[in-house]
């Protein structure tokens, strides 16, 4: 028989409880890129998420403290790229800080509107930023969906208890 939550002892709010619950939920792993004066800029993002389908829309969270954010704060475009199970090195690298992200091994180009475009990713899409949201420490990034291509294959790459994972059959 399950057992219910422990309604007797709930933690309170802090950032460590955040933490602990998400580490719980499965997301997808994206890299989010944009063309920078001093280079491109480009960061690992679990918090990808569709807006609306009409117009095309999708939104994902930035760290105001991360090295990409004085970048993206200014980015008309950005590139966002899903992640294969066979990209766990690349996501290690966008997410890890002071790495040169762009230098080899990483596969990319120049692509539409001057955003850098990941190679061997299951999907990307080229977006127009339209909003920079306050959300505490964090931006909320929406952003209209130009363009893109879904053609890539293999199976996502996911990140759960703090690891990147692939899905099981």
């Amino acid at each position: 028989m399950p057992v219910g939550p422990d309604l007797a002892a709930p933690r309170p709010a802090t950032d460590d409880l955040l933490r602990s619950v998400f580490r719980r939920h499965a997301a997808g792993v994206a890299v989010i890129t944009a063309p920078g004066p001093g280079g491109p800029v480009g960061f690992t993002a679990t918090s990808l998420t569709s807006v609306s389908a009409r117009p095309p829309l999708l939104s994902f969270g930035i760290g105001t403290g991360s090295s990409s954010w004085p970048v993206v704060s200014e980015a008309e475009h950005v590139g966002v790229h899903l992640l294969g199970e066979h990209q766990e090195e690349l996501a290690a690298t966008f997410a890890r800080s002071g790495a040169d992200r762009f230098a080899a091994p990483t596969a990319w180009r120049e692509g539409p509107k001057g955003v850098p475009v990941l190679d061997g990713v299951l999907a990307w899409l080229v977006c127009r930023a339209v909003a920079r949201v306050p959300a505490g420490d964090h931006r909320i990034v929406l952003a209209e969906v130009l363009l893109g291509d879904p053609a890539g294959e293999g199976r996502p790459l996911l990140y759960h208890q703090g690891r990147y994972q692939g899905l099981r059959d």
